[in-house]
C-alpha cells in the first residue's frame, strides 16, 4: 500500500451498481476511495470487511442502521455491531456522527439561505427515532411535527404529534426491548397493509416537509403525496433524483455533502476524517468533527427535481361579517327576514361561533418568484357585537383563529376589518399568539393616499405641477387614529394644506407638531368640528372607528371632492353616497395582487384584496414573518417600507371602487361633469 496516499474502503449493503473508485485530496492529504456494494448480502459484507481491512487506512460501512438516541434512551443494532466489530486493525465507522451533524447543519443552512424557510412548516418524519437530533432542531422553527414511527414500526393507526410523544414512544420501545429484544434494523413491516400505506400517503400529502431515507420515500411516496413537497434525505443517486422528478418534488435537501465529483455517503466522509486526523479514532469527539466540517465549509445539496423551485409562503387573514347583510350573503337565510328579531338573534349567535375557514387563497405569485397561499379565517362577530362585549371577547376568538392558522401551517396572521381596531389594536393578540401578527394598517394608509391621488388625476379638477405640492386643501377625519395619523403625514407632504379633524384638541395639536417636525413647510390646521371646513376641501380622508355612526354631513361637501373612506365598516353608507352624485366617494385600501388570485368572493373585483390583507401577503412573499403593524400609532417608516416591498412584489393600485363597485372612466367623467355644473352655483356652507 502506498504510504503517501490514504486509502478508504467503504463496504455497503446497497447495490453494487453504484460502486466507484476515485482519487482526491482531502484535508491536505491524498486519498484513494473505493466503494463495494453487496446488494443486501450481510454475510458477504462481513467477509469483505474482514478481508480488506489490512489493505486500507479506514473503513466505512454503508446502508446500515445507526445506534439511535432518543431522549435518554439508546437503541443499538445487533447487525451493525456484528459488521463493525469484525474490523479490528483500522478505524471503522457508519458515519453516524457526521450524519447527525450534517443533518442539523443542513436544516440551519436552508433556514437561513431561503429566508425562514421552515417557519411553522408541517413536517413529517418517517422515522423520528432515527432523526431525533434533527427533530429537536426543527422544533425550534415549527411546532407542527409528526412522526410515523408508530405506524411503520408498530402498526398503530395514529401518528406521534410532538417531541414528547416521540420520547414516550421510545420509552415504551425501550422497556419492551428489555423484555423481548427488538432489532431496530427491521423497523418496517415487510408487507405494509393498504390502510397503513394510505395513512402515510395522506400524511405526506398534508405535510410541507417530509424527512426520510430515499428508500422509504420511494416506498411510500408518489406524485399525489410528494408533489410540491420539500424532502430531507441523504445520498440522492441519479435513480432517486429521477423518481423525485417524476413525483414533482419541489425541493430535495440532500444532507450528504457534494465535496467530491462523486457523490459519497457519510460513512466515507467520516472514514476519511478518521484517516486524516492525528487524533486516535476513539478520542476524536463530535466537537472535533464539527470543527473539521466548519473548516471544510460543507453545505447540503439543494436539488430542484422539476427544474424550477417554488418558494411558497403561507399566510392567514382574519375576516368577519360587517353587518347582518354579510351574514345573509353566506347563509341560507331568506331576505324577507332582514331587519327582524330573527336576524338580531342570528347575529348574536354567530358572534359566539368558533372561527372557521371561509376560503383557501391560491395563485399569488410575485415577479421576484416567491409565491403565497393561505386561508381566510372568519370570526363571527359584527362590529355591533364586538362593541357590545369587552375586548377580551374578541381577543379569545382571534387567538383561536391564530391557533387554527398555526395548525394549517400559516407563517403570519393578518387582522382584517374591525378586528384590528378592537381593544389595543392587535398588541394583546400579538403578545399571546405564537404566530406573528400584523393589522395591515401601514399598507392601508399607503393605499388610501395612493387611491386619492389617482382619483384626483382622473377627475382633472385640480391642476397639478410635477414635483410640486398639489394646490388643494385636504382633511383627515379621525386624524389621531392609527391610519388617520399616517394619512395626515402623507397629505402634508403632498397637498398645500391639511386639516386634522378629531375630538381631542390636545391630541390633535400634538400630532400637528409632530407632522411639522417631519415636514416643516407644511400648512397644518386642526379642528374639532370638521363640518365647518368641509365645503372648502378637495380631498377628505375618513378614518374612524365609528361602526356605522354618522361622521360627516355629505351635503356640505364641495362638488368634485374626493372622499377616501378607509374606515371598516364604512363611514359613508350607500344611502349617503347616493345623495351626492357630484362627489367621488372611494373605498380605499384595495390592491391588485400579482398572479391569478383564486379564492372565495370577498365582494371585490377579481384579483383585488383590501390593503390590510395585501400587507399580510407582501410580508409572506418577502419571508418577513414578524410582528409588523400593531397598535394605534402606525409608524411612518413602516408605511414607506411596506409600500416599497409592495412595488417590489408586483402590487398595484386596483381600479378605484365605491360602494357600488369599480368606477369606470365613464363613471368618473359623469362625476366631473356634475361637479363642474354644481360649482357654478356652489357656496360653502
Amino acid at each position: 500500500m502506498d504510504q503517501t496516499m490514504k486509502k478508504i474502503i467503504n463496504i455497503s449493503l446497497g447495490s453494487s451498481e453504484q460502486d466507484y473508485e476515485f482519487k482526491t485530496n482531502f484535508l491536505d492529504q491524498d486519498f484513494t476511495v473505493k466503494r463495494i456494494g453487496t446488494n443486501g448480502n450481510k454475510t458477504e459484507a462481513w467477509e469483505q470487511l474482514q478481508r480488506l481491512q489490512s489493505k486500507c487506512d479506514a473503513m466505512g460501512v454503508g446502508m446500515v442502521s445507526d445506534d439511535l438516541h432518543v431522549g435518554e434512551y439508546k437503541f443499538g443494532s445487533s447487525e451493525t455491531k456484528k459488521l463493525t466489530r469484525v474490523v479490528t486493525r483500522v478505524p471503522v465507522t457508519t458515519g453516524a456522527r457526521v450524519r447527525r451533524l450534517l443533518q442539523c447543519s443542513a436544516i440551519r443552512y436552508t433556514q437561513k439561505e431561503l429566508g425562514h424557510y421552515f417557519n411553522n412548516n408541517k413536517v413529517l418524519f418517517l422515522s423520528g427515532m432515527a432523526n431525533y437530533e434533527m427533530a429537536m432542531l426543527m422544533s425550534e422553527y415549527t411546532p407542527n411535527l409528526k412522526f410515523a414511527d408508530s405506524v411503520i414500526q408498530s402498526g398503530l393507526p395514529t401518528f406521534l404529534k410532538s417531541i414528547s410523544a416521540l420520547e414516550l414512544y421510545a420509552r415504551g420501545r425501550y422497556n419492551l426491548n428489555k423484555v423481548s429484544p427488538i432489532d431496530t434494523e427491521k423497523r418496517h413491516i415487510p408487507s405494509l397493509p393498504k390502510v397503513k400505506k394510505h395513512l402515510i400517503t395522506k400524511a405526506m400529502k398534508d405535510s410541507h416537509v417530509v424527512v426520510g431515507t430515499c428508500a422509504d420515500l420511494r416506498k411510500y411516496g408518489n406524485t399525489e403525496s410528494l408533489k410540491d413537497k420539500t424532502i430531507i434525505t441523504s445520498f440522492v443517486t441519479d435513480e432517486d433524483f429521477e423518481f423525485f422528478k417524476e413525483a414533482k418534488v419541489n425541493l430535495a435537501i440532500d444532507v450528504t455533502p457534494n465535496v467530491f465529483d462523486q457523490v459519497v455517503g457519510v460513512s466515507v466522509v467520516e472514514a476519511m476524517i478518521l484517516a486524516a486526523s492525528d487524533i486516535p479514532a476513539d478520542e476524536l469527539s463530535c466537537a472535533d468533527i464539527e470543527d473539521i466540517i466548519k473548516e471544510l465549509d460543507i453545505k447540503p445539496r439543494l436539488l430542484h427535481p422539476t427544474g424550477e423551485f417554488r418558494n411558497i409562503r403561507r399566510f392567514a387573514f382574519v375576516i368577519h361579517p360587517l353587518s347582518q347583510e354579510y351574514i345573509r350573503n353566506v347563509t341560507p337565510i331568506p331576505k324577507r327576514f332582514a331587519h327582524t328579531p330573527l336576524m338580531n338573534a342570528v347575529e348574536k349567535v354567530v358572534a359566539l361561533a368558533p372561527p372557521m375557514i371561509y376560503s383557501e387563497v391560491k395563485g399569488i405569485k410575485s415577479p421576484c418568484g416567491a409565491e403565497a397561499e393561505g386561508w381566510l379565517i372568519t370570526v363571527g362577530g359584527t362590529p355591533k357585537e364586538m362593541l357590545s362585549h369587552s375586548p377580551e371577547f374578541t381577543y379569545k376568538r382571534l387567538l383561536a383563529a391564530s391557533k387554527m392558522a398555526e395548525k394549517l401551517g400559516a407563517q403570519i396572521l393578518g387582522l382584517g376589518a374591525f378586528t384590528k381596531v378592537v381593544g389595543d389594536a392587535g398588541i394583546t393578540v400579538a403578545k399571546r399568539s405564537t404566530l406573528p401578527i400584523t393589522t395591515g394598517n401601514s399598507y392601508s394608509a399607503s393605499g388610501a393616499l395612493w387611491a386619492a391621488a389617482d382619483a384626483m388625476k382622473r377627475l382633472k379638477l385640480v391642476k397639478t405641477v410635477e414635483g410640486k405640492k398639489i394646490p388643494a386643501k385636504s382633511m383627515v377625519i379621525g386624524a389621531t387614529g392609527s391610519i388617520g395619523s399616517v394619512s395626515a403625514r402623507l397629505l402634508a407632504m403632498a397637498f398645500d394644506e391639511v386639516y386634522l379633524a378629531g375630538r381631542n384638541e390636545k391630541t390633535l395639536t400634538k400630532l400637528k407638531n409632530s407632522i411639522l417636525e417631519d415636514t416643516p413647510d407644511a400648512k397644518v390646521f386642526i379642528t374639532t368640528n370638521p363640518d365647518d371646513q368641509l365645503g372648502d376641501m378637495d380631498v377628505v380622508v375618513t378614518s374612524t372607528s365609528g361602526a356605522g355612526k354618522k361622521i360627516l354631513d355629505i351635503m356640505k361637501v364641495k362638488p368634485g371632492c374626493v372622499i377616501t373612506d378607509v374606515a371598516r365598516p364604512l363611514d359613508l353608507p350607500a344611502s349617503e353616497v347616493a345623495k351626492r352624485p357630484d362627489v367621488l366617494v372611494i373605498e380605499s385600501g384595495e390592491i391588485d395582487v400579482p398572479g391569478k388570485l383564486d379564492m372565495r368572493s370577498i365582494q371585490l373585483p377579481d384579483n383585488v384584496v383590501f390593503a390590510c390583507m395585501a400587507e399580510t401577503i407582501v410580508l409572506a412573499l418577502e419571508g418577513r414573518f414578524e410582528v409588523f403593524t400593531i397598535g394605534r400609532n402606525t409608524e411612518w417608516e413602516k408605511v414607506k417600507e411596506i409600500y416599497k416591498l409592495g412595488i417590489k412584489h408586483g402590487m398595484k393600485l386596483a381600479a378605484i371602487s365605491g360602494v357600488n363597485g369599480a368606477f369606470t372612466d365613464d363613471d368618473i367623467g359623469k362625476v366631473r361633469e356634475l361637479a363642474l355644473e354644481a360649482r357654478k352655483t356652489w357656496k360653502s356652507k
